[in-house]
């Protein structure tokens, strides 16, 4: 069973549709990105699954022992979420919170595992350091890590390089790969940048007057892929 079914899916808000009739599937250690035209509905799809909105129609199904609540989420940050004045640790543990349910606190467990995801993202020597004062490829190693402390079963991730330069845009897909071919995380990406994401996605669901899901492979075999791919020379 995958972990992840959208069946006749109608999303909007306000009243207001934005997409109808989406319909894909993911499974344990798949690597989706979901691409498209700016106001598509991409977003609005993200929060759907996260159970932040409910679906206006169609029905979304967890399965293969995932759980809604099992799902890591890294947000496109605002210029608030930038500012923010705590430390990397306070950070990276609040990603825990999902699981403490009616518990006052943290409990050793959630301490150790906002420990090990700073260590295993490289962020050791900032622990201490506050949020506002790092840099924003740093920013976005600590959410990745913060995301990581909820589940690593699957992770949502909206525009992770946004406002990266290229190489710490880099490192990032290069550590998100790693998570999805090593841990077998399951992700699920928002990206605007269609030929890195091609680079690493094994599925592509794309977004707009058309929908088209399928493998990268069937993508790029597609209509879609002249246009939006730049295959065949276009950019």
């Amino acid at each position: 069973m995958a972990q992840l079914t959208c069946r006749n899916l109608t999303l909007g808000y306000d009243g207001k549709i934005v997409r109808e009739n989406l319909n894909f599937e993911v499974n344990e250690g798949d690597y989706l990105c979901i691409i498209g035209e700016n106001g598509s509905g991409k977003s609005t799809l993200m929060k759907t699954i996260l159970g932040l909105k409910s679906p206006m129609s169609g029905t979304i199904t967890y399965g293969d022992g995932l759980k809604e609540k099992e799902i890591g989420y890294l947000p496109q940050q605002t210029t608030i979420q930038k500012d923010f004045p705590a430390s990397v640790y306070e950070i990276v543990l609040s990603g825990c919170l999902s699981k403490i349910g009616t518990k006052p606190f943290y409990s050793k467990k959630d301490k150790d595992m906002a420990d090990y995801q700073i260590n295993r993202l490289g962020l050791s020597a900032l622990k201490k350091r506050c949020y506002r004062e790092l840099s924003g490829g740093q920013q976005q190693r600590v959410l990745l890590a913060r995301a990581l402390c909820a589940t690593e079963k699957m992770i949502l991730l909206d525009e992770p390089v946004s406002g990266l330069d290229p190489k710490v845009a880099d490192d990032m897909y290069n550590l998100i790969e790693t998570l999805n071919k090593e841990n077998g995380t399951t992700v699920i990406m928002i990206s605007h940048d269609i030929k890195s994401a091609l680079n690493y996605a094994t599925h592509i669901l794309h977004i707009g007057d058309d929908i088209f899901f399928g493998t990268k492979e069937e993508y790029l075999e597609s209509k879609f892929a002249n246009v939006f791919a730049g295959k065949d020379g276009e950019e």
